[in-house]
């Protein structure tokens, strides 16, 4: 594991102005809960097998899954649970059931609550929540990459990703098996890992690049992280407002972004960071 502070040679992407006047036009005006969420409420038992579980989430493409019993949802199991409930210690993911790793009860908010109440309950929950309808319906789960879809223009200005970022950059040479990666994020409950060739930042690898391309197969991982890695990295100026940061990572769908300054790699900012940032 290292920590990086070298040049950064590959291309840097950025918004186009006009594209990004175009996402600010399009932002709901007011919107709710209920226009944020997504609907489609991937579900799963309590004495569900981890290795089924993952499966599904790589499958579906999503970071976790609503646990029900009897009908009723109790619990939430996501991908950061995988990582620091499984990898981290050393077990298997077919040794394991859900109900070993999930968070109960699940929190929740009303279909009607606004982007700061959404914010609010998220900063200090998993990063997702159950959407209920009259109270007790389930009816959508929402994260902190859909609440930045629609973070509200009037933090441009103000707020800056650098307040916001983590300056810890965790990153590990292309060499490095899948499973190597996979038991750093759970030790370091970090959702990714900066790749590096030569000792250059090239790509990234995240917590759902295992669940999809791994998990989801069934492959080992024992290969190499480079060739499955994401490249060439997406990144942003040092001095990005919050909004902006945002607009990047609803237009380009990511959740993170490594944050640059005079060519080098500073930090990283996360979908949570905004959500951070919004609440304050």
């Amino acid at each position: 594991m290292s920590t990086h502070q070298g040049p950064v040679q590959n291309e840097l992407y950025s918004i186009a102005d006009e594209t990004y006047e175009e996402y600010k036009r399009n932002l709901p005006s007011c919107p709710t809960a209920r226009e944020l969420m997504s609907e489609n409420v991937i579900t799963t038992t309590p004495e569900t097998a981890l290795e089924e579980a993952a499966k599904v989430m790589g499958e579906k493409h999503i970071g976790s899954l609503i646990v029900m019993k009897y009908r009723t949802p109790v619990g939430i199991i996501t991908e950061r649970d995988l990582f620091s409930k499984v990898f981290a210690l050393g077990l298997f993911l077919k040794d394991e059931k859900v109900e070993d790793i999930m968070s109960y009860p699940l929190s929740g908010i009303a279909v009607t609550a606004k982007p700061k109440e959404i914010a609010q309950i998220l900063r200090t929950k998993k990063g997702r929540l159950g959407v209920f309808d009259s109270g007790t319906t389930l009816i959508g789960v929402i994260t902190s990459s859909d609440l930045i879809k629609s973070l509200p223009a009037s933090t441009e200005d103000d707020l800056k990703i650098d307040d916001f970022m983590s300056k810890k950059v965790v990153m590990e040479d292309e060499e490095a098996s899948v499973e190597t990666i996979a038991t750093l994020m759970g030790r370091q409950r970090i959702g990714s890992v900066i790749i590096t060739r030569k000792g250059e930042p090239f790509g990234i690898f995240t917590e759902r690049d295992l669940l999809t391309s791994f998990l989801a197969c069934g492959r080992a991982l024992y290969t190499d992280v480079g060739p499955e890695c994401s490249s060439p990295l997406v990144t942003i100026q040092s001095g990005t407002s919050v909004h902006r940061a945002a607009a990047t990572m609803a237009i380009k769908h990511i959740r993170r972004l490594p944050v640059v300054k005079d060519n080098k790699i500073v930090g990283i900012i996360t979908a949570r960071d905004l959500v951070e940032a919004y609440v304050k």
